[in-house]
This record gives C-alpha cells, structure tokens and sequence, in this order.
C-alpha cells in the first residue's frame, strides 16, 4: 500500500467529519434536538438493511446502503435543503453536483469515481436501487413527522395535499407497500388534527 493512497483516503474521511455539523430540520424522536445529516445517513442506511423486503423490485442492500451513506455527503459544502424549504431545483441540483466532484474527487481512483458514480445514479432514481434509496430518503422523515405530532409539517403549515404530493410519488415509485402504510398514517394525522385531538 502506497502512503498517498492512504492519506487521500483519510483526506476524504476527515472532511466528511464536517457532516456531522449539518443541522437539518428533522428533530430527534424524542424532540430534545435536530437532527444532523450524518445520523440521518446511518438511520437511513439501518432502514435499507431492515426493510429492504418493500421494494418495490429485488434490491441489492450492499449498494443501497452505499448509496444512502452517500447521498448527503454534499451537504457538507452546500447544507441541507428541506423538502418543504422551497428552494430551486436546479440551483441545489448545480450546487449538489459541484460539491459532489470536490467532495469525491479527495479520494484516490478508482475510489472517487466510484462513489460519485453511486451518487450520480441516487441522484437519477433510474435504478431499483436508486428507486429505493430515495423512497427511504423520504420515509424516514416522514415517519418522524408523524412519530413527533407533526414535527416540521406543524412548524412550517404544511397541508395535508403537500405532504401527498412531496413524498407520496418517491415513496411510491420505490416502496409502495411503505406508501400505503404512509398514506393511511398521514392521512390519520392530518385528521386527527382538523378535529384538535
């Protein structure tokens, strides 16, 4: 083993530190703080290992795994653009994949070609894989929403329509199982809202 070899990869794993300090919207189950993107990560990489059953295909968890330690890694020099921040699509689309080239391209080859591959292809949702890690992508956050009463749906007035029409179509595509059970479970809460119980 060379030793540049080995200090670009500790290069890499060093910076990555930094995702720790990406505070997302998400708060914790038990509401004593936000989330960061880094727990995200390795929560949403346990849902790949457990729930790899409800794709919506026969899934490969090794990389759906990958992909979701992956995904966020941008974040790091862009942060985090919640799905109900109304952010460009096409900025955080340009932003994401700069960061992406910067962020991959500390590691040696064929390393860093390879994870900015795995990332562009979560990135597409073309692949089974793909499909599934972004529907755990949305998943997740919403079973948050709904385990904490609302969470960040209460914080910025988001409807019942909006939850349906943000999440609903990448659920579905990748899991639809998981969005049947959603469905029924945001459509319980906002309910139970309207009627103040």
């Amino acid at each position: 083993m060379e030793l540049a070899r080995l200090e670009k990869q500790l290069s890499f794993l060093r910076e990555i530190d930094r995702l720790k300090a990406v505070v997302r919207q998400s708060p914790l189950l038990d509401k004593s703080r936000k989330e960061n993107s880094a727990e995200h990560s390795w929560h949403l990489a346990m849902y790949a290992l457990l729930l790899n059953e409800y794709a919506c295909a026969p899934v490969n968890p090794h990389r759906v795994v990958q992909m979701l330690l992956l995904h966020d890694i941008v974040e790091i020099d862009v942060g985090d653009f919640p799905i109900h921040g109304g952010s460009s699509v096409a900025v955080q689309a340009e932003q994401e994949a700069k960061a992406a080239v910067r962020l991959f391209g500390l590691l040696p080859q064929p390393e860093g070609n390879e994870f900015l591959s795995l990332w562009q292809e979560f990135e597409r949702g073309e692949t089974e894989d793909a499909r599934f890690a972004k529907a755990l992508d949305r998943f997740q956050p919403l079973l948050i929403n709904i385990f904490t009463g609302g969470g960040t749906w209460t914080e910025n007035g988001v409807s019942l329509e909006q939850v349906l029409s943000r999440y609903g179509p990448v659920i579905q595509k990748g899991a639809p199982f998981l969005w049947t059970a959603c469905e029924q479970w945001v459509r319980q809460h906002f309910a139970q809202q309207a009627s103040g119980s």
